[in-house]
Order: structure tokens, then sequence, then C-alpha cells
């Protein structure tokens, strides 16, 4: 499927979402999520979808969680980044919803790479306020989706200098997630903090060195290893115990 057409699809599903034909916009979904289309492909699909009034694109992306097809959680993921700009609290709440209704690894990634990340993007303050309490939150797949969408961010950042104050205040953000214990969490935790590491890894090193040897904080290997994984020797050593640099 070529980007025209599958654009012309979402334009073709959304003005059936308009029209209150659900079953109708679902059936015209419905073959291009038993291909194999790459994920990029899809993501246009849903961007079109996205483009639409909020309430009647929101139920038709709950009938696509409902359907939990692989193909369907790029569409949805990306329908929601484009309907940040007009209801910001709302998207993250059913990205949450969405979330916790898939209860997989793929879906919590594939969503929250998409909306985390273009939440982080577009208003850094005022998402991190709103993604707070996820670090408390009951579902696993939840706190994992926090990572997930710090790992996003990192890619975006490409280690800009004027992110640096950023990428300080995400690792206090994580800090709380450092002692997390469930593994499908610490993977996604694990992923975040290695990307800051990757273009930020002087501050990931002083910081790691705060949680290990100044806090003291319990921790899962896996977790360390991630966050160890782009730092130079030297780096490595600050992190894991050589004395803070004057």
């Amino acid at each position: 499927m070529r980007a025209s057409e599958a654009k012309a699809l979402g334009r073709h599903i959304l003005h059936l979402i308009v029209a209150g034909e659900l079953d109708e916009a679902h059936a015209s979904l419905s073959p291009a999520l038993v291909q194999r289309i790459p994920f990029r492909t899809l993501d246009w699909i849903g961007e079109e979808i996205g483009a639409g009034p909020v309430p009647p694109a929101r139920a038709f992306l709950q009938g696509v969680v409902d359907a939990d097809s692989l193909g369907g959680w790029p569409i949805v993921g990306s329908a929601l980044a484009r309907q940040m700009d007009r209801d910001p609290t709302g998207v993250l709440k059913a990205c949450r919803g969405f979330i916790i209704t898939g209860g997989k690894w793929f879906s919590t990634d594939i969503l929250a790479e998409r909306v985390l990340g273009c939440a982080l993007a577009s208003d850094f303050e005022g998402s991190l306020e709103q993604l707070s309490p996820w670090r408390d939150d009951r579902d696993r797949w939840v706190r994992r989706a926090l990572g997930v969408g710090i790992h996003n961010w990192g890619k975006r950042s490409h280690g800009s200098k004027g992110l640096s104050h950023q990428a300080d205040v995400l690792l206090a953000f994580l800090e709380p997630l450092f002692e997390e214990n469930e593994l499908d969490a610490v993977k996604g935790i694990g992923w975040g903090l290695k990307t800051i590491g990757r273009f930020y890894p002087d501050r990931l090193a002083r910081w790691l060195h705060d949680q290990l040897f100044i806090k003291r904080l319990p921790h899962r290997k896996l977790m360390l290893r991630k966050a160890l994984t782009y730092l130079s020797q030297d780096q490595r050593a600050l992190a894991q115990g050589a004395r803070q640099p004057s």
C-alpha cells in the first residue's frame, strides 16, 4: 500500500466515522489489519483518522483496541498523537486505558512511543505533570510506558545541548522507578535510561552514581545493565562507584 493509498483510506474511514457509520468504518479498515503492512504505512492511516473530530474518532479507536490486532496499534497510537493539540488530557487518559486493555509489551510500546513521545515533545512540563501518577500505577504496563515514552524523547532530542535540562528533569522523574521490580516494567524503564545514556551519558553517569552510592536504592540488575549500555569506561566507573568529579 502506497502512502497516498493509506492516506486516502484513512480519510475514507474518517468520513464514515463522522457520518456515524462505525461498523462500515471498521469493515473498511479490516483488510489492512490482516495484511503485512509496514507500521509507517499504518501510521498514515491513523494520522488521517486522528485529524477528525475527537469524540467519534475516540469511539472508533476503542473498537480497534478491542479487536486487538497487531496492525491496529500503530493506527491507534498515531491517531491519538494527532489529537494531542486539541485534547492533551483526554489523549493521555485514553492512552492509559488502551495500554491496560492491550496488556502486552508490543501494544504498550507502540502506544507509548507515539503518544507519550508526542506529549513530551509538545508540552514537556504539562505532560510530565499529567504522567506523574503513572509512576505509582498498579498496572505494570502503564509504568513500562513511561520508560518507552522517554526513550522516544531521547531519540527526538538527538543530544541537543538545549535539551540537557530536560534530560535532568526526566532522570529525576524516573528516580522512583529505579526501584521497579516487575520485569516487564523494568525493561521499559531501562530502555528509557539507556537512550538518555546514549545522548546524555555524563548526566546519566552522575545520576546513576547518586542512586547507587548516595541514596543506595535497591534495583534490578537488568535495570542497571540497560542503563550502562552506551556509557564509556570512565562513565561506567563513575556510575559504579568512582568519586564524583569536582
